[in-house]
């Protein structure tokens, strides 16, 4: 995989302010908002709530034929920014643990098999419905860092390769606890209607 552009996220809402908005360039001269230094953020432009508009712009003045999403390998096009689009969407959906806004960003086709073949761990959409509500239920604050390594798009269908970073507390019988999940993993999306919607990997 190439240097990829990262989708970054603000503390959640009530989380303790931490060393998360130092803005800074980031290598290769892309621009982003600089977290804790993590090796695998360090090679990528990053998206914030807050910086959010400035990076699109970016892409959206480099919209050439041939030409790579500023600082990464990724090719700048419509696709490919509307891709990132979605995936940052969803990221913010996320943060706010708003189970509707993500289902909104999902093809009714959805269908993951995790990457095994125990059926057991299949996930579609009414099983991801059911899962989102149930969990955000639960959780009471998350700050979540994806970064998007690789874009392949044909015809109606692409793949993101990601990697995350996430921080939540769950509520339970004992009381909140902290928890960190970090992985790679891709996300697969089709187009309906003319957006991009995921059909796995969430």
């Amino acid at each position: 995989m190439g240097e990829g552009v990262n989708v970054r996220t603000t503390r959640a809402a009530g989380e303790p302010p931490a060393a998360l908005t130092r803005v800074r360039p980031a290598p290769h001269g892309a621009l982003g908002v600089d977290a804790r230094g993590e090796e695998c953020f360090d090679d990528a432009m990053r998206l914030s709530g807050s910086t959010l508009a400035v990076p699109l712009a970016v892409l959206a003045l480099a919209a050439c034929a041939g030409r790579r999403i500023p600082g990464t390998d990724i090719k700048d096009n419509a696709d490919t920014r509307a891709v990132v689009a979605a995936i940052d969407a969803y990221r913010q959906a996320a943060e706010r643990r708003d189970a509707g806004a993500v289902l909104a960003l999902v093809s009714p086709k959805y269908f993951d098999d995790a990457g095994t073949p125990d059926p057991g761990d299949d996930v579609d959409y009414a099983q991801l419905k059911k899962r989102l509500t149930d969990d955000y239920q639960k959780v009471t604050a998350i700050r979540l860092e994806m970064g998007v390594k690789k874009i392949e798009v044909e015809g109606d269908r692409a793949a993101a390769y990601v990697f995350y970073d996430e921080h939540y507390r769950i509520t339970t019988k004992a009381g909140e606890i902290a928890k960190q999940a970090s992985d790679q993993h891709r996300m697969q999306l089709v187009r309906e209607s003319g957006a991009w919607k995921f059909v796995s990997g969430l």
